[in-house]
Protein backbone atom coordinates (compact mmCIF):
# COMPACT_ATOMS: atom_id res chain seq x y z
CA UNK A 1 0.00 0.00 0.00
CA UNK A 2 1.00 3.43 -0.63
CA UNK A 3 2.05 5.72 1.58
CA UNK A 4 -0.08 8.95 1.18
CA UNK A 5 2.01 11.91 0.64
CA UNK A 6 1.74 15.47 1.35
CA UNK A 7 4.53 17.98 0.75
CA UNK A 8 4.08 21.58 1.47
CA UNK A 9 6.45 24.28 -0.46
CA UNK A 10 7.49 27.63 0.38
CA UNK A 11 5.79 28.31 3.93
CA UNK A 12 7.30 30.51 6.19
CA UNK A 13 7.27 27.76 8.89
CA UNK A 14 7.20 29.63 12.50
CA UNK A 15 8.85 27.31 15.21
CA UNK A 16 10.16 26.98 18.08
CA UNK A 17 11.01 31.12 18.17
CA UNK A 18 12.20 31.22 14.53
CA UNK A 19 10.68 32.34 11.01
CA UNK A 20 12.30 30.37 8.26
CA UNK A 21 11.41 29.71 4.67
CA UNK A 22 11.21 25.77 3.73
CA UNK A 23 9.35 22.84 2.76
CA UNK A 24 7.88 20.32 4.89
CA UNK A 25 7.13 16.97 3.55
CA UNK A 26 4.20 14.70 5.53
CA UNK A 27 4.12 10.62 5.13
CA UNK A 28 1.05 8.97 7.07
CA UNK A 29 0.25 10.64 10.16
CA UNK A 30 3.98 11.91 10.65
CA UNK A 31 5.96 15.19 9.72
CA UNK A 32 8.81 13.20 7.65
CA UNK A 33 11.26 16.63 6.63
CA UNK A 34 11.57 19.72 7.10
CA UNK A 35 14.27 21.27 4.68
CA UNK A 36 15.06 24.26 2.41
CA UNK A 37 13.66 22.56 -0.80
CA UNK A 38 12.45 19.18 -0.74
CA UNK A 39 11.64 17.67 -3.95
CA UNK A 40 9.97 14.73 -4.50
CA UNK A 41 9.69 12.29 -7.71
CA UNK A 42 6.53 10.77 -6.36
CA UNK A 43 3.60 11.03 -8.58
CA UNK A 44 1.29 9.83 -5.51
CA UNK A 45 2.08 13.13 -3.35
CA UNK A 46 -0.31 16.25 -2.84
CA UNK A 47 1.68 19.71 -2.94
CA UNK A 48 0.43 22.42 -1.33
CA UNK A 49 2.19 25.61 -2.32
CA UNK A 50 2.43 28.14 0.99
CA UNK A 51 4.06 31.20 -0.89
CA UNK A 52 3.78 34.14 1.86
CA UNK A 53 1.87 32.03 4.35
CA UNK A 54 2.59 30.93 8.02
CA UNK A 55 2.94 27.52 8.91
CA UNK A 56 2.46 26.87 12.61
CA UNK A 57 1.51 23.90 14.38
CA UNK A 58 -1.81 23.35 15.31
CA UNK A 59 -3.05 25.25 18.36
CA UNK A 60 -3.44 23.41 21.37
CA UNK A 61 -6.80 24.24 23.47
CA UNK A 62 -6.09 23.54 26.99
CA UNK A 63 -9.72 24.60 28.02
CA UNK A 64 -13.03 24.28 26.12
CA UNK A 65 -16.60 23.45 27.17
CA UNK A 66 -18.22 21.67 24.45
CA UNK A 67 -21.73 21.25 26.26
CA UNK A 68 -21.53 17.04 25.74
CA UNK A 69 -23.13 15.01 27.11
CA UNK A 70 -26.89 16.64 28.13
CA UNK A 71 -26.46 20.19 27.19
CA UNK A 72 -26.17 19.71 23.57
CA UNK A 73 -28.89 22.06 22.71
CA UNK A 74 -25.94 24.51 23.43
CA UNK A 75 -22.71 22.69 21.50
CA UNK A 76 -21.81 19.20 20.42
CA UNK A 77 -18.65 17.73 20.29
CA UNK A 78 -19.11 17.08 16.28
CA UNK A 79 -20.31 20.55 16.19
CA UNK A 80 -17.46 22.66 18.28
CA UNK A 81 -15.00 20.64 17.02
CA UNK A 82 -15.48 21.52 13.56
CA UNK A 83 -15.51 24.96 14.02
CA UNK A 84 -11.96 24.25 15.86
CA UNK A 85 -10.84 22.59 12.91
CA UNK A 86 -11.67 25.84 10.87
CA UNK A 87 -10.00 28.31 13.64
CA UNK A 88 -6.48 26.10 13.65
CA UNK A 89 -7.03 24.59 16.71
CA UNK A 90 -6.23 20.90 16.11
CA UNK A 91 -6.75 19.45 19.89
CA UNK A 92 -8.62 20.23 22.57
CA UNK A 93 -9.26 19.50 26.31
CA UNK A 94 -12.58 19.91 26.95
CA UNK A 95 -14.00 20.33 30.84
CA UNK A 96 -15.95 17.89 33.16
CA UNK A 97 -19.06 20.22 33.90
CA UNK A 98 -21.45 18.64 31.50
CA UNK A 99 -24.43 16.71 32.28
CA UNK A 100 -23.84 14.34 33.75
CA UNK A 101 -20.55 15.85 34.78
CA UNK A 102 -17.44 13.80 34.47
CA UNK A 103 -16.87 12.81 38.41
CA UNK A 104 -16.64 9.05 37.69
CA UNK A 105 -14.19 6.98 35.70
CA UNK A 106 -17.45 5.58 34.32
CA UNK A 107 -18.80 9.02 33.13
CA UNK A 108 -14.74 10.06 31.70
CA UNK A 109 -15.08 7.24 29.71
CA UNK A 110 -18.44 8.21 28.35
CA UNK A 111 -17.57 11.14 26.99
CA UNK A 112 -13.88 9.81 25.05
CA UNK A 113 -16.12 7.31 23.42
CA UNK A 114 -18.07 10.16 22.01
CA UNK A 115 -15.31 11.92 21.26
CA UNK A 116 -14.06 8.96 19.39
CA UNK A 117 -17.25 8.77 17.08
CA UNK A 118 -17.89 12.15 16.47
CA UNK A 119 -14.42 14.89 17.14
CA UNK A 120 -13.01 16.27 14.45
CA UNK A 121 -10.21 17.53 16.07
CA UNK A 122 -7.96 15.41 18.79
CA UNK A 123 -9.02 15.26 21.94
CA UNK A 124 -8.59 14.80 25.86
CA UNK A 125 -10.44 15.72 28.96
CA UNK A 126 -10.67 16.66 32.18
CA UNK A 127 -11.76 14.63 35.41
CA UNK A 128 -14.00 16.47 37.76
CA UNK A 129 -13.34 17.07 41.27
CA UNK A 130 -15.75 17.24 43.86
CA UNK A 131 -16.52 17.67 47.89
CA UNK A 132 -16.36 14.02 47.58
CA UNK A 133 -15.31 11.56 44.58
CA UNK A 134 -11.61 11.58 45.96
CA UNK A 135 -11.57 7.75 45.86
CA UNK A 136 -12.66 8.04 41.93
CA UNK A 137 -9.53 10.90 41.13
CA UNK A 138 -7.17 8.48 42.34
CA UNK A 139 -7.99 5.55 40.30
CA UNK A 140 -7.77 8.42 36.88
CA UNK A 141 -4.64 6.90 34.95
CA UNK A 142 -2.32 10.09 34.36
CA UNK A 143 -1.41 8.42 30.98
CA UNK A 144 -4.47 8.82 29.46
CA UNK A 145 -6.18 11.85 31.11
CA UNK A 146 -5.00 15.51 30.64
CA UNK A 147 -5.68 16.32 34.40
CA UNK A 148 -8.48 17.16 37.20
CA UNK A 149 -10.61 20.35 36.90
CA UNK A 150 -11.63 22.14 40.28
CA UNK A 151 -14.09 24.67 40.40
CA UNK A 152 -13.13 26.99 43.47
CA UNK A 153 -15.93 29.53 42.05
CA UNK A 154 -18.75 28.33 41.12
CA UNK A 155 -19.97 28.46 37.24
CA UNK A 156 -22.12 26.71 34.56
CA UNK A 157 -22.50 23.11 35.99
CA UNK A 158 -22.31 23.73 39.88
CA UNK A 159 -18.89 21.42 40.58
CA UNK A 160 -17.90 24.32 43.74
CA UNK A 161 -15.58 22.38 46.19
CA UNK A 162 -15.91 24.92 48.93
CA UNK A 163 -14.51 21.97 51.47
CA UNK A 164 -11.40 23.46 52.83
CA UNK A 165 -10.15 19.98 54.24
CA UNK A 166 -11.28 17.76 50.92
CA UNK A 167 -9.12 20.78 48.83
CA UNK A 168 -6.04 20.09 50.54
CA UNK A 169 -6.75 16.45 50.93
CA UNK A 170 -7.06 16.62 46.85
CA UNK A 171 -3.75 18.69 46.66
CA UNK A 172 -1.96 16.17 48.57
CA UNK A 173 -3.36 12.98 47.22
CA UNK A 174 -2.55 13.37 43.22
CA UNK A 175 0.06 13.50 40.88
CA UNK A 176 -2.45 14.58 38.30
CA UNK A 177 -1.98 18.50 37.01
CA UNK A 178 -4.61 20.10 38.80
CA UNK A 179 -6.65 23.06 36.80
CA UNK A 180 -8.34 26.01 39.28
CA UNK A 181 -11.38 28.55 37.97
CA UNK A 182 -10.83 30.99 40.35
CA UNK A 183 -13.13 33.11 42.29
CA UNK A 184 -14.03 33.57 46.23
CA UNK A 185 -17.69 32.53 46.57
CA UNK A 186 -18.24 34.45 49.55
CA UNK A 187 -17.25 37.52 47.76
CA UNK A 188 -19.24 37.14 44.55
CA UNK A 189 -22.42 36.49 47.03
CA UNK A 190 -21.81 39.43 49.03
CA UNK A 191 -21.56 41.91 46.21
CA UNK A 192 -24.40 40.30 44.37
CA UNK A 193 -26.37 40.61 47.37
CA UNK A 194 -25.61 44.32 47.46
CA UNK A 195 -26.18 44.90 43.57
CA UNK A 196 -29.75 43.26 43.85
CA UNK A 197 -30.25 45.24 47.03
CA UNK A 198 -29.73 48.72 44.93
CA UNK A 199 -30.91 47.59 41.37
CA UNK A 200 -33.62 44.99 41.97
CA UNK A 201 -33.33 42.19 38.90
CA UNK A 202 -32.28 45.40 36.75
CA UNK A 203 -28.31 44.81 37.54
CA UNK A 204 -26.55 46.80 34.60
CA UNK A 205 -24.40 44.49 32.87
CA UNK A 206 -21.50 46.81 33.25
CA UNK A 207 -21.51 45.83 36.85
CA UNK A 208 -20.56 42.17 36.11
CA UNK A 209 -16.67 42.99 36.65
CA UNK A 210 -17.43 44.73 40.37
CA UNK A 211 -19.53 41.71 41.38
CA UNK A 212 -16.82 39.00 40.02
CA UNK A 213 -14.22 41.57 41.36
CA UNK A 214 -10.90 41.32 40.89
CA UNK A 215 -10.37 40.86 44.74
CA UNK A 216 -12.69 37.59 43.80
CA UNK A 217 -9.86 36.19 41.93
CA UNK A 218 -7.30 37.08 43.86
CA UNK A 219 -7.90 35.70 47.07
CA UNK A 220 -9.41 32.53 45.26
CA UNK A 221 -5.88 32.11 43.11
CA UNK A 222 -3.71 33.15 46.16
CA UNK A 223 -5.05 30.60 48.28
CA UNK A 224 -5.11 28.02 45.32
CA UNK A 225 -1.22 28.85 45.07
CA UNK A 226 -0.55 29.11 48.74
CA UNK A 227 -1.93 25.32 48.83
CA UNK A 228 -0.14 24.11 45.89
CA UNK A 229 3.46 25.82 47.40
CA UNK A 230 2.43 23.75 50.83
CA UNK A 231 1.59 20.17 49.65
CA UNK A 232 3.97 20.54 46.30
CA UNK A 233 0.98 19.72 43.96
CA UNK A 234 1.09 20.82 39.86
CA UNK A 235 -1.14 23.55 39.72
CA UNK A 236 -2.37 25.67 36.50
CA UNK A 237 -4.63 28.78 37.16
CA UNK A 238 -6.96 29.15 34.16
CA UNK A 239 -8.55 32.20 32.86
CA UNK A 240 -6.32 35.18 34.45
CA UNK A 241 -8.55 38.45 34.26
CA UNK A 242 -6.55 40.88 36.59
CA UNK A 243 -3.12 42.81 37.28
CA UNK A 244 -3.55 41.98 40.63
CA UNK A 245 -3.08 38.22 39.92
CA UNK A 246 0.00 38.18 38.02
CA UNK A 247 2.47 39.03 40.54
CA UNK A 248 0.98 35.53 42.12
CA UNK A 249 3.29 33.92 39.09
CA UNK A 250 7.01 33.36 38.19
CA UNK A 251 9.08 33.97 35.20
CA UNK A 252 12.02 32.23 37.18
CA UNK A 253 12.19 29.24 35.42
CA UNK A 254 11.62 27.35 32.00
CA UNK A 255 7.69 26.07 31.74
CA UNK A 256 8.93 22.65 31.96
CA UNK A 257 10.03 22.84 35.84
CA UNK A 258 7.64 25.06 37.08
CA UNK A 259 5.14 23.79 39.46
CA UNK A 260 2.68 26.78 39.11
CA UNK A 261 1.36 27.77 35.55
CA UNK A 262 -1.18 30.16 34.61
CA UNK A 263 -3.27 30.60 31.29
CA UNK A 264 -4.96 33.74 30.05
CA UNK A 265 -7.83 33.63 27.41
CA UNK A 266 -7.95 35.15 24.03
CA UNK A 267 -11.16 37.47 25.33
CA UNK A 268 -9.60 38.80 28.54
CA UNK A 269 -6.61 39.67 26.21
CA UNK A 270 -9.09 41.62 23.62
CA UNK A 271 -12.21 43.42 25.54
CA UNK A 272 -12.27 45.40 28.54
CA UNK A 273 -14.83 46.60 30.38
CA UNK A 274 -15.88 49.51 27.95
CA UNK A 275 -16.86 46.84 25.41
CA UNK A 276 -19.82 46.52 27.94
CA UNK A 277 -21.98 49.00 26.76
CA UNK A 278 -21.57 47.83 23.00
CA UNK A 279 -21.76 43.84 23.47
CA UNK A 280 -23.57 43.42 26.70
CA UNK A 281 -24.01 39.75 27.94
CA UNK A 282 -22.18 38.62 24.80
CA UNK A 283 -19.11 39.25 26.61
CA UNK A 284 -20.24 38.10 29.91
CA UNK A 285 -17.48 35.75 30.94
CA UNK A 286 -16.64 34.16 34.46
CA UNK A 287 -14.58 35.53 35.29
CA UNK A 288 -15.65 38.90 34.11
CA UNK A 289 -13.81 41.16 31.43
CA UNK A 290 -12.33 43.74 33.41
CA UNK A 291 -10.32 47.02 33.45
CA UNK A 292 -8.41 48.02 30.14
CA UNK A 293 -5.29 48.37 32.97
CA UNK A 294 -6.07 44.64 34.09
CA UNK A 295 -6.06 44.10 29.90
CA UNK A 296 -2.56 45.47 29.48
CA UNK A 297 -1.51 43.80 33.03
CA UNK A 298 -2.12 40.42 31.47
CA UNK A 299 -0.34 41.34 27.95
CA UNK A 300 2.78 42.19 29.84
CA UNK A 301 2.60 39.21 31.98
CA UNK A 302 1.74 36.95 28.99
CA UNK A 303 4.61 38.25 27.08
CA UNK A 304 7.15 38.36 29.96
CA UNK A 305 6.34 34.52 30.23
CA UNK A 306 4.51 35.20 33.96
CA UNK A 307 1.63 33.48 32.21
CA UNK A 308 2.22 30.56 29.71
CA UNK A 309 -0.59 29.97 27.83
CA UNK A 310 -3.51 30.99 25.80
CA UNK A 311 -6.71 29.62 25.51
CA UNK A 312 -10.06 29.84 24.75
CA UNK A 313 -12.39 28.97 27.69
CA UNK A 314 -15.20 28.11 24.54
CA UNK A 315 -18.30 27.79 26.05
CA UNK A 316 -21.27 28.19 24.12
CA UNK A 317 -24.69 29.18 25.35
CA UNK A 318 -27.50 29.90 23.01
CA UNK A 319 -28.71 33.77 21.59
CA UNK A 320 -31.94 33.34 23.67
CA UNK A 321 -30.24 32.19 27.02
CA UNK A 322 -27.71 35.25 26.11
CA UNK A 323 -30.20 37.61 25.29
CA UNK A 324 -31.68 37.39 29.00
CA UNK A 325 -31.06 40.38 31.51
CA UNK A 326 -27.98 40.24 33.18
CA UNK A 327 -28.97 37.75 36.30
CA UNK A 328 -30.35 35.24 34.09
CA UNK A 329 -27.64 35.28 30.96
CA UNK A 330 -25.30 32.79 31.75
CA UNK A 331 -21.64 33.50 31.30
CA UNK A 332 -19.42 31.84 28.25
CA UNK A 333 -19.42 32.62 24.84
CA UNK A 334 -18.36 30.36 21.69
CA UNK A 335 -14.15 31.65 20.75
CA UNK A 336 -12.64 28.10 19.05
CA UNK A 337 -13.30 29.44 15.87
CA UNK A 338 -12.11 32.96 15.67
CA UNK A 339 -9.25 32.49 18.81
CA UNK A 340 -6.35 31.79 16.27
CA UNK A 341 -7.17 34.96 14.01
CA UNK A 342 -8.22 36.98 17.07
CA UNK A 343 -4.71 36.78 18.19
CA UNK A 344 -2.98 37.04 14.64
CA UNK A 345 -5.10 40.48 14.52
CA UNK A 346 -3.21 41.21 17.92
CA UNK A 347 -0.20 40.76 15.79
CA UNK A 348 -1.09 43.25 13.29
CA UNK A 349 -1.33 45.58 15.47
CA UNK A 350 2.01 45.23 17.09
CA UNK A 351 1.11 43.64 20.49
CA UNK A 352 2.66 40.39 19.50
CA UNK A 353 4.87 38.48 17.69
CA UNK A 354 3.68 35.41 15.29
CA UNK A 355 6.65 33.40 17.11
CA UNK A 356 5.20 34.20 21.03
CA UNK A 357 2.02 33.63 19.60
CA UNK A 358 2.93 29.85 18.79
CA UNK A 359 4.51 29.16 21.81
CA UNK A 360 1.79 30.37 24.03
CA UNK A 361 -0.75 28.74 21.71
CA UNK A 362 1.00 25.58 20.65
CA UNK A 363 4.36 24.87 22.27
CA UNK A 364 3.56 25.13 25.89
CA UNK A 365 0.21 23.82 26.28
CA UNK A 366 2.18 20.62 24.81
CA UNK A 367 4.79 21.23 27.28
CA UNK A 368 2.46 22.21 30.43
CA UNK A 369 0.26 18.72 29.45
CA UNK A 370 3.15 16.69 28.42
CA UNK A 371 1.27 15.80 25.20
CA UNK A 372 2.82 13.21 23.17
CA UNK A 373 4.99 14.44 19.84
CA UNK A 374 2.11 17.24 18.83
CA UNK A 375 2.22 21.14 19.41
CA UNK A 376 5.65 21.31 17.27
CA UNK A 377 7.01 21.37 13.65
CA UNK A 378 9.56 18.45 14.08
CA UNK A 379 10.57 16.09 12.56
CA UNK A 380 8.91 12.31 13.95
CA UNK A 381 6.08 14.20 15.51
CA UNK A 382 2.47 13.84 14.36
CA UNK A 383 1.54 16.32 11.53
CA UNK A 384 -0.61 18.51 12.93
CA UNK A 385 -0.44 21.94 11.14
CA UNK A 386 -1.93 25.16 10.02
CA UNK A 387 -1.51 27.60 7.05
CA UNK A 388 -2.72 30.87 7.88
CA UNK A 389 -2.12 33.61 5.15
CA UNK A 390 -1.62 37.29 6.96
CA UNK A 391 -3.18 39.37 4.44
CA UNK A 392 -6.92 38.24 3.45
CA UNK A 393 -9.53 39.95 5.12
CA UNK A 394 -12.84 38.79 6.18
CA UNK A 395 -15.75 39.78 8.38
CA UNK A 396 -17.52 37.84 11.76
CA UNK A 397 -20.92 37.70 10.82
CA UNK A 398 -23.75 35.10 12.02
CA UNK A 399 -23.47 33.62 8.54
CA UNK A 400 -20.04 32.52 8.92
CA UNK A 401 -19.58 31.32 11.90
CA UNK A 402 -19.34 27.45 12.79
CA UNK A 403 -20.92 27.23 16.36
CA UNK A 404 -24.01 25.62 16.65
CA UNK A 405 -25.30 28.78 19.07
CA UNK A 406 -25.21 30.04 15.94
CA UNK A 407 -23.63 33.68 17.27
CA UNK A 408 -19.85 35.58 18.21
CA UNK A 409 -18.63 38.35 20.29
CA UNK A 410 -16.69 38.75 17.56
CA UNK A 411 -19.36 39.66 15.13
CA UNK A 412 -18.54 42.49 12.78
CA UNK A 413 -14.95 42.33 13.85
CA UNK A 414 -12.98 42.47 10.53
CA UNK A 415 -9.33 40.22 10.94
CA UNK A 416 -6.75 40.44 8.07
CA UNK A 417 -5.67 36.78 8.78
CA UNK A 418 -7.23 33.78 7.35
CA UNK A 419 -6.46 29.94 7.94
CA UNK A 420 -6.45 28.00 4.53
CA UNK A 421 -5.84 24.81 5.75
CA UNK A 422 -5.74 22.56 8.73
CA UNK A 423 -3.85 19.46 8.09
CA UNK A 424 -4.52 16.54 11.24
CA UNK A 425 -2.28 14.11 11.76
CA UNK A 426 -0.97 13.90 8.48
CA UNK A 427 -4.57 14.44 6.57
CA UNK A 428 -6.04 17.88 5.01
CA UNK A 429 -9.02 18.13 7.08
CA UNK A 430 -9.92 21.65 5.94
CA UNK A 431 -9.00 23.54 2.91
CA UNK A 432 -10.41 26.64 1.92
CA UNK A 433 -13.56 27.03 3.84
CA UNK A 434 -14.22 23.43 3.33
CA UNK A 435 -13.70 20.16 5.51
CA UNK A 436 -12.54 17.70 4.07
CA UNK A 437 -12.18 15.01 6.13
CA UNK A 438 -13.62 13.87 9.30
CA UNK A 439 -11.90 10.83 10.69
CA UNK A 440 -8.47 11.80 11.34
CA UNK A 441 -8.59 12.46 15.00
CA UNK A 442 -6.93 10.74 17.83
CA UNK A 443 -7.22 10.96 21.09
CA UNK A 444 -4.26 12.60 23.08
CA UNK A 445 -1.66 10.50 24.50
CA UNK A 446 0.44 12.20 27.23
CA UNK A 447 4.51 11.37 28.30
CA UNK A 448 4.60 11.40 31.78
Amino acid sequence: MHKKSILIKNARIVNEGEIFEGDVLIEDQYIKEISSSISVKNSNITVIDAENNYLIPGVIDDQVHFREPGLTHKATIETESRAAIAGGITSFIEMPNTNPQATTIEKLEDKFQIAANTSSANYSFMFGGTNDNLDEILKVDPLKVAGLKLFLGSSTGNMLVDNSEVLEKIFKSTDLLISVHCEDEDTIKKNTALYLERYGEDIPINCHPEIRSAEACYISSSKAIALAKKTGARLHVFHLSTAKETALFSNKKPLKDKKITAEVCVHHLWFSDEDYDKKGTFIKWNPAVKSANDRDALWKALLNDKIDVIASDHAPHTLEEKSNTYTKAPSGGPLVQHALVAMMEAHHNGRISIEKMVEKMCHNPAILFQIEKRGYIKEGYFADLVLVNPNNPWTVTKDNCLYKCGWSPFEGSTFKSRVTHTILNGTVVYENANFTNHNAAMRLTFNR
